[in-house]
């Protein structure tokens, strides 16, 4: 009866630890996430482009956004949304490649590259929408690229915006999704602030969308980026899948910067099926 007893306050000792301890991991989670989910570079001294500065409506007097900019002859613009641990100044002479006629718009994030404040979802979908209405004074044409974590905030803007293109690049259904991949057992949905569902804002996109995917990315599940296909309207997204061996490492492909002339370049946006390989 002793044994039973004593039995029985160790089960109950080892399942209340087990309790706090989980508890314990919720809190930090829900406490941390924006750490985990932002990392902010500073902006290099180096940095080529013109800066141009955005003021926070939200924000104390004086605050900005800052973004990168390369200017050309010509009424089209490309705004580009990097990823969450991105220097996104470091993309220009790609995107110069990859855009030779178009004025570039390179948004570094809130607390990102000199820019002031806090990052959040709803703190970049604001300013995302503020700079595309800032660039529509000057240009007709506006195309989107959006590289990850910027993905989320290309799909909202191109929800709310006539958008010419959209490309996104190692694109996710929400964070909320990749969290919950990530955090099996944890409530993901009730703790995560910042969710980007941009499987949401998918079916309003009307622009022309290419989805281009790692092969193998370590960082967003294919199945994630096959979700967020299937939430556009029939005809609208495409998607190309790159033989790369990471998540970083699409760029690195010597079909993506020809892939994304193509994608600019085309009539009427497409490239070929919904879904398909690039070797």
């Amino acid at each position: 009866m002793v044994t039973a007893q004593r039995t029985g306050a160790v089960l109950a000792f080892v399942a209340l630890f087990a309790a706090l301890a989980y508890l314990g991991l919720c809190g930090a989670l829900f406490l941390q996430q924006r750490s985990l989910l932002y990392f902010p570079q500073p902006r290099s001294g180096e940095a080529a482009g013109e800066l141009l500065a955005l003021a926070i409506a939200d924000g104390p007097p004086g605050s900005r956004v800052l973004v990168t900019v390369r200017r050309r002859p010509g009424l089209k613009a490309l705004l580009y949304f990097g990823g969450n641990a991105e220097a996104v100044a470091g993309q220009l002479p790609l995107l110069e490649a990859a855009f030779p006629e178009h004025s570039l718009y390179l948004m570094h994030y809130r607390g990102y590259g000199g820019s002031s404040g806090q990052p959040s979802e709803q703190a970049l979908f604001a300013d995302a929408l503020a700079l595309f209405d800032r660039v529509r004074v000057d240009h007709d044409r506006i195309e989107v690229l959006g590289r990850s974590l910027g993905s989320g905030v290309a799909v909202h803007l191109a929800a709310r915006r006539p958008v010419a293109r959209l490309v996104l690049v190692t694109p996710f259904d929400s964070i909320e999704a990749v969290a919950s991949g990530q955090f099996p057992l944890v409530p993901v949905a009730l703790l995560l602030r910042d969710k980007y569902r941009s499987w949401a804002d998918a079916p309003r996109v009307e622009a022309s969308t290419l989805l281009i995917a790692a092969e193998r990315d370590e960082v967003i599940p294919r199945a994630n980026t096959d979700a967020l296909l299937s939430h556009f309207r029939p005809g609208v997204a495409s998607l190309v899948v790159l033989p790369v061996d990471s998540h970083n490492a699409v760029e690195a492909s010597s079909r993506y910067i020809p892939l994304l002339r193509e994608f600019s370049a085309s009539s009427d946006g497409g490239l070929g099926p919904p879904s398909r390989s690039a070797r």
